[in-house]
């Protein structure tokens, strides 16, 4: 091996080493957020909803509203303190080729995903909506794959199986328990948690493809300013006027010190959440990203066990060391001489490479 080749492959496997820290961090900060995302149910006016699903649907968009706009505060401070403010106006401007993209993955992500997290918790608990969401690396890996022939090896997928099995174990006896002693409106959390596998699956597909030709920061900016776009935009208005529900009475009354104080740390700990999610698409590829970014259940559920002094069952316990197993598979895939996509970043089309053993 000469010069050459040998500093790029000391490069490829530092990009790799990096994109798996990226992911490993998301994880941590995503599992951190469902502590002040369930807190927030427990403070007024969200103490005292009646006992109906308009009431909670409407306070659930507002939380997740009220969650994006708080996310993107620390994305704009973010992106001054990186000075990619200029950056940011040059791609916000180019929206038929890049911007629309982001503003398609807002959808998926906010009105989407994050809802129906918030909607989970609400109805069933914090640790049931952290887990809820678990098989969306299934769903960004095929459309990764379908969309721009993105790679995925059968060691990758060895690992990305254990994670998913992971939280099966982790999460099947409680969900089981929640069916058979859950209210008449719980099925709304069980369908909130279908639409955070789907919603981040998706969101991640698209959003990797147009990290492709952006800054991993301004384009993370662009996405939130897009859900911002669509709640204070259209669906808060659309809610409030032809659902006659009181949004703007919710909002204010929102307005106080502890609801606002969870809104931050939970804008903080999201954006920072997302920053390390996005950087890790292009370096490890986002079926990878993911699965790694699966972790957030494990983490999840010791933050939200330590901050409510309860301690973990034992499936818990066994369901992280296989998920942990998952993701050690994953870290130690061998890279050298493989490329994340099969074809060119410019390029929507899969892959006509179909017949390397190595690649699904």
């Amino acid at each position: 091996m000469n010069s050459v080749e040998a500093a790029r492959t000391k490069y490829k496997q530092k990009m790799v080493r990096w994109g798996f820290m990226w992911a490993l961090w998301a994880a941590i900060l995503w599992g951190a957020w469902y502590v002040p995302g369930s807190a927030i149910w427990y403070e007024f006016p969200f103490t005292t909803l009646a006992d109906t699903n308009a009431e909670y649907l409407t306070a659930t968009a507002v939380i997740t509203a009220l969650n994006a706009i708080s996310v993107l505060f620390f994305m704009f401070v973010w992106t001054g303190v990186l000075g990619k403010w200029k950056e940011y106006g040059r791609t916000l401007v180019q929206f038929r080729k890049i911007t629309k993209w982001y503003f398609l993955a807002a959808i998926f992500g906010g009105p989407m995903a994050i809802f129906g997290s918030f909607l989970a918790i609400g109805y069933i608990g914090g640790i049931f909506a952290a887990v809820a969401a678990l098989m969306y690396p299934i769903v960004g890996s095929i459309l990764a794959y379908k969309w721009y022939g993105e790679k995925i090896t059968r060691r990758a997928i060895i690992g990305i199986a254990a994670i998913i099995v992971g939280g099966i174990v982790v999460f099947a006896p409680g969900i089981i328990e929640e069916i058979q002693g859950s209210s008449s409106g719980a099925w709304l959390g069980y369908l909130g948690g279908l639409m955070a596998a789907i919603g981040w699956g998706v969101e991640g597909a698209i959003a990797g493809r147009a990290l492709d030709v952006t800054d991993p920061d301004v384009g993370l900016t662009l996405r939130f300013t897009g859900e911002v776009f669509w709640w204070v935009a259209i669906i808060l208005p659309f809610i409030s006027i032809f659902m006659d529900a009181p949004v703007l009475k919710t909002i204010v009354q929102t307005m106080t010190i502890l609801p606002i104080t969870w809104l931050l740390l939970a804008g903080i700990t999201f954006g920072f959440c997302y920053v390390s999610w996005y950087k890790s698409f292009p370096l490890i590829g986002v079926g990878r990203g993911q699965a790694i970014g699966d972790l957030y259940g494990l983490f999840a559920i010791i933050f939200i066990s330590i901050f409510t002094l309860t301690m973990p069952e034992w499936n818990f316990v066994l369901g992280a060391l296989v998920v942990i197993i998952g993701g050690f598979v994953m870290f130690t895939e061998k890279r050298d001489e493989e490329e994340i996509r099969s074809v060119p970043s410019g390029s929507l089309t899969p892959s006509a490479n179909k017949n390397d053993e190595e690649v699904i």
